[in-house]
């Protein structure tokens, strides 16, 4: 029982930081409203047309692309450790070679859509 009590105070005293955080950036925050400050600012683009801007799918697909990967990264450094071990090495060895070979089968399709072009308009089949 006594691992939930440290548990519930741990999670209480983080409560309570971020609780008397906000309360000290209400408190000691400058306070300067104006109309330039309410406007829509994203990106260092000042807005020149209403609130609808139509944007690029491949954008998602470049940070998807990079999830993926950086997912990838993640997986491959432990499993060089454990690669050290003889008697998790071959079938950790085999495991991940499935992994990549997965990987390689999702890059395969992206290219083979035209998604890795850094072109103006990436040719997509359908």
């Amino acid at each position: 029982m006594t691992g939930y009590l440290v548990l519930a105070g741990v999670g209480l005293a983080g409560a309570l930081l971020f609780v008397a955080a906000m309360l000290a950036r209400r408190l000691l925050a400058p306070r300067a409203p104006s109309l330039a400050k309410l406007t829509t600012y994203e990106s260092g683009v000042d807005p020149v047309t209403g609130g609808w801007a139509q944007s690029h799918v491949r954008y998602v697909t470049y940070a998807f692309l990079y999830v993926v990967f950086a997912v990838d990264a993640v997986y491959l450094f432990p499993w060089a450790l454990v690669l050290r071990d003889h008697r998790l090495g071959v079938v950790s060895l085999v495991e991940m070679g499935i992994f990549i070979a997965v990987l390689l089968v999702g890059l395969l399709h992206a290219a083979r859509r035209g998604l890795l072009n850094w072109g103006d308009s990436p040719e997509v089949t359908k």
